[in-house]
């Protein structure tokens, strides 16, 4: 299996590796001209110092003294090679790294864009730790061989030159290097079949340590309230001593190998040495040849590693590859028309006959109604029967399988983009703040006055407590909002949505938190403004201030009318609404017999004290 598997991977690694030139042609050329650079002067410092040997060295050797001449023209020459070596280190170095950072900032920004695009419903099946390890390690593993290629290329150039050089000088001593070079190669690619397996392995838990991680510390309230600690400790435990274990397995591979590839080159000085000692004994070849190549072979040592290196990268950069092109080959995005929903006035809304799923089976099954302009429509029905997957197809978060919904009577598919978040706003059930000022979270960047701020606080009856706040609008919230109670996030989610002044305002259960004076002064002054107003209720204080009610149950529109109609004509309606209002007069009165209860103990007490 790995004989087929691991040319494959190659086959792959050489294809991102294309990808990647082809991306940044000009900064790639830089700097593998820079490693050229260094390649040459590489040969050439060896050169230079066995013609050194040679001309100045051995006869000083011979005759006692050296001429100042001769010296200073051997530094200089020594100090050239080295100055170009030099300029030739930096440039690949620089002109690398500036080509890998590039590439990863592009596929970087260019994974999230997809995540922008797709609709709600690919996420629903990807885990958020995934797609936070492809936007991160996995564009970092794509691109990892990026900063060794100039130079593992230079080194090819560099292996031709020296090939050249040894054999100019002598066949037996290039016919050393010529058995060395391709052992070295070949201890890459078995170095390759083994390290490709276990750094696929190693990749693939990254993104399930980063997966645990976050859902840890997404669900830290949970875990810290049922006391699941060591539980949650001992589940991020087993996949972190996973990747340990793999990270191991391949410092092991790599523990191995790399004394290997050390060795070799060194082997191939100590041959090139004792062939030399004997060719210069029968007069074949100079003491300077000999210094010449045995030195070149030094210089080699530690460049042909380049090749072992991006090598070894290839498998993590072909995982990382196929993971991130996962994302960006993904499908189901939303397309976009040219129509307009521009207006002053507040918007008509019609769904007609929408049916949608997640997966097998239907949520909604020819849902059906309208919502007139400025009027309030409330949405009721027991928990699952699909109200929030319509508020969802309501602002286009997600397409019908089947049907439609209409604006002002335009599709919603046939919006521009970015003109239905121009009209409708939803206010979802659960409240999301950023970790920054209370105006930040309500603007979201956009160019608004304080006034226009203001306004919306007052409009969500939310300006008292942010006017209470230590600096106002300026007040930082902290990570999620955690300073302010569960009511106050979402009176700010709600100000959010009422300061773009929609001409649609869905609100998603955004009220329960809410306490009922407030929430009906709330939606009181909704009735008043220029938006049309779907909301999904359950207090029968908050349905009684809509225009029309729509009950829905298992994803189907049961009934529809107003509150009053609905109680008189539907049975299921009337139990729904109810139930609430009878279990807490149920609660009452018990609370008021054990009350009665414990107060006439207490009496007895007293009576039988006295």
């Amino acid at each position: 299996m790995p004989q087929r598997v691991e040319p494959r991977i190659l086959r792959a690694g050489l294809g991102v590796l294309w990808v990647a030139v082809k991306a940044e042609p000009r900064i790639f050329g830089l700097s593998v001209a820079a490693s050229g650079l260094y390649a040459v002067t590489t040969v050439g410092s060896a050169w230079v110092l066995g013609d050194v040997t040679q001309q100045v060295v051995l006869p000083a050797f011979r005759t006692g003294h050296a001429t100042a001449g001769a010296l200073t023209a051997g530094a200089l020459a020594i100090i050239a090679v080295a100055f170009f070596k030099a300029l030739g280190v930096a440039g690949r170095r620089f002109y690398a790294g500036l080509m890998q950072y590039r590439l990863q900032a592009t596929y970087r920004r260019a994974v999230t864009r997809q995540y922008l695009r797709l609709p709600l419903a690919w996420h629903h099946q990807h885990p958020t730790g995934q797609l936070l390890s492809n936007a991160n390690a996995d564009v970092e593993a794509v691109w990892a061989p990026i900063a060794p290629l100039p130079m593992a290329v230079g080194v090819v150039f560099m292996l031709v030159i020296a090939a050249v050089s040894m054999l100019a000088t002598d066949v037996w001593i290039a016919a050393v290097g010529f058995l060395i070079f391709p052992a070295v190669a070949l201890l890459n690619v078995v170095y390759q079949r083994r390290l490709s397996p276990l750094a696929a392995r190693a990749q693939q838990l990254r993104a399930e340590v980063s997966e645990v991680a976050h859902e840890s510390f997404e669900g830290g309230l949970v875990v810290k309230t049922l006391g699941r600690e060591d539980l949650e400790t001992a589940r991020f435990a087993e996949r972190a001593n996973e990747l340990r274990d793999a990270n191991v397995a391949v410092g092991r591979v790599r523990g191995l190998f790399d004394p290997m590839l050390e060795a070799l080159p060194n082997l191939g000085v100590l041959a090139v040495l004792l062939i030399g000692s004997i060719r210069l004994e029968h007069g074949a070849i100079t003491s300077g040849d000999l210094v010449h190549v045995a030195y070149l072979f030094t210089l080699l040592a530690w460049p042909i590693r380049a090749l072992g290196w991006v090598l070894a990268e290839v498998p993590r950069s072909v995982v990382g590859w196929e993971r991130v092109r996962g994302v960006l080959d993904a499908t189901g995005s939303l397309p976009f028309g040219q129509a307009s929903l521009e207006g002053p006035a507040a918007a008509a809304l019609e769904v007609r006959d929408v049916r949608f799923g997640y997966g097998e089976g239907d949520v909604l099954h020819d849902v059906s109604f309208t919502v007139q302009p400025g009027r309030t429509t409330a949405v009721v029905g027991p928990t699952g029967s699909g109200k929030s997957t319509l508020t969802a197809l309501l602002v286009r978060l997600v397409d019908p399988a089947a049907g439609l919904v209409l604006l002002d009577g335009v599709d919603a598919r046939d919006v521009r983009r970015g003109g239905l978040a121009e009209t409708a706003a939803l206010v979802p059930q659960e409240t999301y703040l950023f970790d920054d000022t209370v105006r930040g979270n309500v603007t979201l960047g956009a160019e608004l006055t304080d006034e226009e701020v203001w306004e919306a606080l007052r409009a969500a009856q939310a300006d008292g407590f942010v006017a209470a706040l230590p600096s106002g609008l300026d007040t930082e919230l902290g990570e999620r909002g955690t300073t302010l109670s569960g009511g106050q996030r979402q009176r700010l989610a709600l100000a959010r949505a009422l300061v773009r002044q929609p001409r649609l305002l869905v609100l998603d259960d955004a009220t329960s938190s809410v306490d009922p004076q407030v929430e009906a002064r709330i939606l009181k002054g909704l009735r008043e403004s220029t938006a049309s107003v779907v909301v999904v209720a359950y207090r029968r204080a908050t349905i009684t201030l809509a225009d029309e009610v729509v009950y829905v149950q298992h994803g189907r529109v049961l009934d529809r009318g107003t509150h009053e109609e609905l109680l008189d004509r539907s049975g299921g309606y009337r139990d729904l609404v109810t139930a609430y209002e009878v279990d807490s007069l149920t609660r009452g009165v018990s609370r008021t017999v054990s009350l009665n209860g414990a107060g006439n103990a207490t009496s007895q007490r007293k009576e039988g004290a006295r």
